[in-house]
């Protein structure tokens, strides 16, 4: 016999509205912890459910419904019944671009909890068009581009500040990309031009690692490059492209106005965008994320080529500066994995250090730079 918070659970596909939105006022505290139990029941008849009430067009509907379904991607099980369901996933990706959504943010936050699964990666072949009533159509002189993927690019970069959409921000995108960023198709469309615009979409996120009023965003781009720079064979083509210009957004996270113990001819060589900094500049104040852009640098360190650039553009004493004024553990100890890499010297006969490739999508930066080793 069923209980009676899974009696209500079997309220939602009850074919009178009223019903369905009181099973949801009451259900949504229940989709996290333990008690989310409770949307097994039938088989998780509960997840076609949500998504039927998800493209409701009242906006308490799709609110608590979206709300109910990112919580319950906690459930491997009613994670990945979500995210197999192709056409859904693509009204999702459709759906926070339409910049009259009223839910587009929380919208972006389940689409980001759903790119814990390799499925995720069908968001990058997804294209615009209406091959199906249910999908909405997007404002074409907003969007130039045929791919979701391209859209979702512009919304975080041009609606962080409520003038796309009203009722968004698109800050939780950021965990979207860096989690679509894990698998080698997505590190692949960030470092590679588009057909659109031409422009290499990495170069596009690279300003929020300095929005400093938006934890959200400048956490998730930082993982967007760490990811980005997994394959080291790119590493040169990222360097010099003066159109990605990626280092100084990796570096000025992690500067202050005030380290003063870089000398005349070091400071000549830093990249232009750190040596005339404002007396105000200071570092990221979140630990992790400066964590995140050192690793980033310590990737880049991978190779004979990528070492002699980080020197030649005097990463080293900025590094330093990091460390003597910084008191944080993990800081400390990147910094030190990073002079090491930066100033002893290289093997007598020209080569890199061997690349360890990530082999699954829970690979991370730490598990990889743990075996690097000179060959």
């Amino acid at each position: 016999m069923p209980t009676q918070l899974e009696e209500l659970v079997s309220f939602l596909h009850s074919p009178q509205p009223a019903v369905r939105q009181i099973a949801l006022d009451n259900l949504v505290g229940f989709s996290t912890g333990t008690n989310a139990a409770i949307f097994k029941y039938d088989n998780y008849r509960a997840i076609e459910d949500l998504k039927d009430l998800s493209k409701e067009k009242s906006k308490p509907l799709v609110q608590q419904s979206v709300t109910i379904l990112a919580n319950l991607c906690d459930d491997v099980v009613a994670r990945r019944l979500i995210i197999k369901d192709e056409k859904y996933l693509k009204y999702l990706s459709l759906k926070i671009c339409d910049l009259n959504n009223s839910s587009a943010d929380i919208m972006c936050i389940l689409l980001s909890n759903l790119a814990k699964e390799d499925g995720i990666t069908a968001v990058l072949n997804f294209v615009t068009g209406k091959d199906d009533d249910e999908l909405p159509t997007l404002d074409a002189s907003t969007f130039k581009s045929q791919y979701v993927m391209d859209c979702l690019i512009d919304c975080f970069v041009k609606g962080y500040d409520r003038k796309l959409n009203k009722f968004a921000t698109f800050d939780y995108l950021a965990y979207f990309f860096a989690d679509i960023s894990r698998f080698r198709k997505g590190r692949e469309y960030f470092i590679t031009a588009q057909e659109y615009d031409n422009v290499v979409p990495i170069s596009k996120l690279l300003v929020f690692t300095e929005k400093y009023d938006s934890k959200t965003r400048r956490e998730g781009v930082a993982s967007t490059i760490k990811n980005s720079l997994f394959d080291s064979e790119s590493h040169e083509k990222i360097l010099n492209d003066e159109d990605i210009n990626l280092l100084p957004y990796i570096l000025l996270p992690i500067t202050n106005a005030k380290d003063s113990e870089i000398d005349e001819e070091d400071m000549f060589n830093l990249p232009d965008e750190l040596q005339l900094l404002p007396e105000d500049k200071v570092r990221d104040p979140v630990p992790e994320i400066i964590c995140v852009h050192l690793e980033s640098i310590l990737l880049l360190c991978t190779t004979s080529a990528g070492r002699e650039y980080m020197r030649s553009k005097s990463v080293y004493p900025l590094v330093r500066e990091l460390h003597k004024n910084i008191d944080n553990e993990e800081i400390d100890e990147l910094c030190n994995r990073i002079v090491n890499m930066l100033m002893r010297g290289e093997p007598a006969q020209n080569s890199n250090i061997e690349e360890m490739p990530v082999k699954n999508a829970e690979d991370s930066a730490d598990a990889i730079l743990e075996t690097v080793k000179w060959i």
